[in-house]
């Protein structure tokens, strides 16, 4: 397919701003020149749901050419999505849009996990900068492999972890790096999810399926399956073939907070429990279609000049809270109020706490005074890390790869594709837990980590999950 100009300058921009060649961006000219006052021109893969932030303020300065959705009728946020951009070309296959609209500059993903990784490929092999919610794949496979593509391609991206652009996630690096807590040894993270239904035996198929809906699309490459309406449109989330549990779900809102402070590489080892159900006496609730209703995940990392200490994280769902640092007066909440989600990163000399998104992070140390950030005098309604996040990815677009804007950005792929395999490596070792041989549950261990080659070393078996099977059709 023969690009157009907009998009070719796009790129030679980039790759302008990366040090090439030095050339103003004021006197390039010329015919295909967007000023950085100038629109772009979007598509939304994913209209309704997540997707439906493509109707919000961030969108309002650029153009809306095309919507995609495999529901084109869904209450969901589709039809309010074609009600605002009724001039946009309306597609249900992603595959077609990519083909038909040669004036693209960037798409926004927002489908559920499991079509992340091919959709996002696709689009960034065509040269169009992208931006995927979280999380950014559904394995660390696709998470490995959009890193390359990316870089390959030089555009611009985002993962939409919108807590990245908050002012706390900033101030709790200051902290860490200013020295505040000394030799970091631990680090709690936790989430009240999941809030839909997870845990429970797979519902039966459903011969009433949502007029409209292209299910064959909607399964995308996990295998075959009978319409439920557990699975769309949301509760997807708590099936493995389409989603990726609690862990993937909060895991880069909450997670992002010690892995940017920190620097955290690769980890070396991952384990896991889980909550067990039980319906009958003595007999425990097997169903490893998805994830269990709540987990406990420990993963170790090797000291660096940020830690300069080993440390262990240690991540919990379903409700379940870490202990009280003896530092934290019994009366403060911890994480975030109502203790609903949060971090803890604790030092030889202090505990610094923060919610989701790195919000109202709080320092203790010995014989201090406690620092508090209030966030929430900062972001509202009106002044929304959605919109910070969007728009961070919107202004590095037309400044280009170098440019102070690029530099602005808080989850390009470069750090958001090793990340999200930092956070799938919980539900590598959850899947794994769960491997039975007979009776026999083999995959109870401590999984050694290869993060260079993607690698578990020490149980071949655990490898599977490393990515997943596709359907014809559906490979990267």
């Amino acid at each position: 397919m023969k690009k157009k100009s907009r998009r070719s300058f796009l790129k030679k921009s980039s790759i302008l701003g990366a040090g090439i060649f030095i050339v103003p961006r004021d006197v390039i000219g010329g015919k295909g020149f967007i000023p950085p006052s100038d629109r772009l021109n979007i598509a939304a893969i994913g209209a309704g749901g997540k997707g439906a932030d493509i109707q919000h303020s961030w969108a309002s300065g650029e153009r809306v050419i095309a919507l995609c959705d495999v529901h084109p009728n869904g209450k969901h946020g589709v039809i309010q999505s074609r009600n605002k951009y009724p001039d946009a070309n309306f597609y249900t296959d992603f595959n077609e849009l990519l083909e038909k609209e040669n004036d693209l500059d960037a798409v926004t993903i927002s489908t559920p996990d499991h079509t992340h990784g091919v959709i996002g490929n696709r689009a960034m092999n065509k040269g169009l900068h992208v931006y995927i919610q979280k999380p950014l794949t559904h394995n660390i496979e696709e998470a490995r492999q959009l890193t390359i593509t990316a870089r390959k391609n030089k555009v611009i991206t985002q993962m939409g972890n919108q807590g990245g652009s908050c002012i706390g996630v900033q101030k709790v690096s200051e902290w860490v790096d200013s020295n505040m807590i000394g030799k970091i040894r631990k680090i709690y993270a936790w989430t009240n999810r999941p809030v839909w239904p997870q845990g429970f035996k797979m519902p039966a198929p459903s011969s009433e399926k949502p007029d409209g809906l292209e299910w064959d699309l909607w399964l995308g490459p996990a295998k075959r399956m009978e319409y439920r309406p557990e699975f769309h449109p949301f509760n997807w989330r708590g099936w493995w073939d389409y989603g990726t549990g609690a862990l993937g779900d909060m895991g880069c809102h909450i997670l992002d907070v010690p892995v940017k402070a920190l620097k955290l590489g690769y980890p070396t080892d991952v384990e896991c429990s889980v909550a067990k159900i039980y319906e009958k006496m003595w007999s425990a609730n097997y169903y490893p279609e998805g994830p269990p209703a709540a987990s406990l995940v420990t993963l170790h990392f090797e000291k660096n000049e940020k830690t300069r200490s080993n440390v262990e994280m240690v991540w919990m769902d379903g409700g379940i809270i870490p202990p009280r640092p003896e530092i934290i007066p019994p009366d403060d909440y911890l994480g975030e109020k109502g203790n609903g989600n949060g971090v803890l990163i604790i030092g030889d000399d202090g505990v610094i706490s923060c919610g989701v998104y790195g919000l109202n992070p709080k320092l203790y140390r010995k014989g201090s005074k406690t620092l508090h950030l209030n966030t929430d005098t900062i972001y509202n309604k009106n002044n929304s890390l959605d919109h910070l996040h969007h728009m961070e990815w919107i202004d590095a677009i037309k400044g280009g790869i170098g440019s102070p804007e690029y530099d602005k950005l808080t989850a390009p792929i470069e750090y958001s594709g090793p990340f999200t395999e930092i956070v799938l490596m919980g539900n590598l070792a959850l899947r794994s837990y769960m491997l039975k041989d007979g009776d026999d549950f083999i995959g109870r261990k401590k999984l050694l980590w290869d993060g260079k080659n993607t690698k578990i070393t020490n149980f071949e078996k655990a490898n599977q999950f490393v990515g997943r099977n596709r359907r014809k059709g559906w490979e990267l």
